[in-house]
């Protein structure tokens, strides 16, 4: 996975203005260290903040960072990216950690019409990839496939909810999908989240998956927007599609979300409007050799990325460390792998590349969570490094 894991092929295209901050593992300081990319290095932040939540928080984070002067340096940009490929990693030197770390990592789901689409079907097909190609044909017969210009929550979409209604075809991912409350899910807990060059986790029990694509939103504990990275919001299709209700054993396992590789701050040269022109491009391949790209274009989003920051965090749920607030994603595997009509699941091994110019490229392999090493580095741990630091 080295190969993948290079400066030219992780960060933006037009990294020399991006203001990138990060976590890093470093073995000298026995535990995590906020940095940031400076020319072909990479920082040490904690002058300017101790966390990546507190930064954050900051009224104005890139200002702090670009008056922060000389900072130390915590070693060479390319060594760092390639000691993150978990396959070929030197413990004594320092690697990539998730750019998060104390803020609340939630999701929202059914917010491009490819995807509700597909979880509807999932839901009709109950979890088994083998029925999924006739529901498709049927549910597109009966509701369409052109839902895109239907307002959530507009008299438009109620309307249309009471013919699916009269059809005996409404769907709950329906009424998250264009009704006016958005689905907003805790997706995994503050400080789980693996980076760039990690293994990424399936349950053992999954016979029917895939990766998720999306762009991540960085949402500071007053509600402001402060910048975005790239996630996989790892999916097992197969465990939500028998029932809603298992939705949480759905999406958070042991190394289930992907996020990194550097969050990007918005400043004069990248702003929420570039986020929404984003187009995600994906590519998997298979150990077997198996093949698979895809895109997902923010464009078409059902939602406003604001509209779904303002849905998460607001007067009914605040946030005292911030959060991180996953978009969604268009892209819904349906390419056969292993037969005519099984659609696309994952293998172990398979290489995931999540790709955009403005944010790099988030690269992971695909293992089961109960192969991955356990998650062991979390608040407390932190904490610990940071007074042992004498940070706190």
């Amino acid at each position: 996975m080295q190969e993948h894991l290079t400066p030219a092929a992780c960060l933006p295209s037009d990294r020399e203005r991006a203001v990138l901050i990060g976590r890093a593992w470093v073995p000298a300081e026995a535990g995590a260290v906020l940095v940031g990319v400076r020319g072909d290095e990479l920082v040490d932040l904690s002058a300017v903040a101790p966390t990546a939540s507190a930064l954050t928080n900051l009224p104005d984070a890139v200002t702090a960072i670009r008056a922060a002067g000389a900072l130390p340096r915590v070693g060479d940009l390319a060594a760092v990216l390639a000691n993150s490929a978990e396959d070929a990693r030197d413990p004594a030197l320092p690697w990539l950690f998730a750019p998060c770390d104390l803020q609340a990592i939630k999701a929202a789901g059914v917010t491009f019409v490819a995807s509700m689409l597909e979880r509807v079907i999932e839901e009709q097909a109950r979890g088994d990839p083998a029925k999924a190609l006739n529901v498709r044909q049927t549910i597109v017969a009966v509701i369409g496939d052109d839902l895109a210009s239907v307002r959530p929550g507009s008299a438009e979409a109620a309307r249309l909810k009471d013919a699916l209604i009269a059809q005996h075809a409404w769907s709950q991912y329906l009424e998250v999908g264009i009704g006016p409350d958005a689905e907003i899910f805790t997706k995994s807990q503050p400080m789980s989240a693996v980076g760039t060059g990690a293994e990424i986790g399936i349950h053992p029990k999954s016979e029917w998956n895939n990766p998720e694509p999306e762009i991540v939103l960085v949402v500071a504990s007053d509600g402001r927007t402060k910048g975005a990275t790239l996630g996989n919001d790892v999916n097992l299709r197969d465990f939500e599609g028998r029932s809603a209700l298992l939705l949480g054993k759905a999406k958070d396992n042991n190394a289930s979300c992907a996020i990194g590789p550097f969050i990007r701050l918005f400043d004069e040269h990248f702003t929420l409007d570039d986020v929404r022109r984003c187009d995600l491009e994906m590519r998997i391949e298979g150990p077997d050799g198996f093949t698979l790209d895809g895109a997902s274009s923010i464009a078409m989003i059902s939602r406003d990325p604001l509209d779904l920051v303002a849905q998460a965090i607001g007067a009914n749920h605040q946030y005292p460390d911030g959060l991180v607030l996953f978009l969604g994603t268009m892209f819904a595997p349906t390419k056969d792998r292993h037969g005519p009509g099984q659609g696309f699941t994952h293998v172990v091994g398979d290489i995931v590349t999540i790709a955009t110019p403005a944010l790099g490229a988030l690269v992971n392999r695909v293992n089961t969570s109960d192969r991955i090493a356990p998650w062991t580095y979390g608040a407390g741990a932190l904490m610990a490094t940071l007074a042992r630091r004498g940070i706190l």
